[in-house]
């Protein structure tokens, strides 16, 4: 595993509500990314990455999978139709998911969407 992927920690304890800027993402695990997909990396521990995904409707995501950690998804707002290890559904505000190690998914935003991921053990995936 590189090192660029591993964040470091928050320097603080306390994130206030839009201090953490949204960055538009280009790359997923080193495949092309279309437009339309921002993170905002809120806060990084020693185990567990806490991200707010912002999706834009009609954004798909290349198919990926990630070898060295999971994640767990928790729709805000918007509807994503999400699709692990070749089981497809839709998702909507409230909805929750996870990603295993290894396992391919991805994600196409039927509605703009808002999103809350936990990556563990934290992991940067998107450039």
């Amino acid at each position: 595993m590189s090192e660029d992927r591993v964040p470091p920690p928050s320097p603080g304890r306390f994130v206030p509500a839009g201090s953490v800027p949204m960055d538009p993402v280009r790359s997923l695990e080193g495949a092309a990314q279309p437009q339309g997909l921002a993170v905002a990396p809120l806060l990084v521990g020693d185990d567990m990455l806490l991200m707010r995904l912002e999706r834009k409707q009609g954004l798909v995501d290349p198919l990926h999978s990630h070898a060295d950690h999971e994640s767990i998804c928790y729709l805000i707002s918007g509807q994503l139709r999400v699709e692990i290890d070749g089981e497809s559904f839709v998702a909507e505000a409230g909805d929750s998911w996870i990603h295993p190690a290894g396992v391919p998914h991805r994600h196409e935003a039927l509605e703009d969407s808002v999103q809350i991921e936990i990556k563990s053990p934290p992991r940067k995936t998107w450039d």
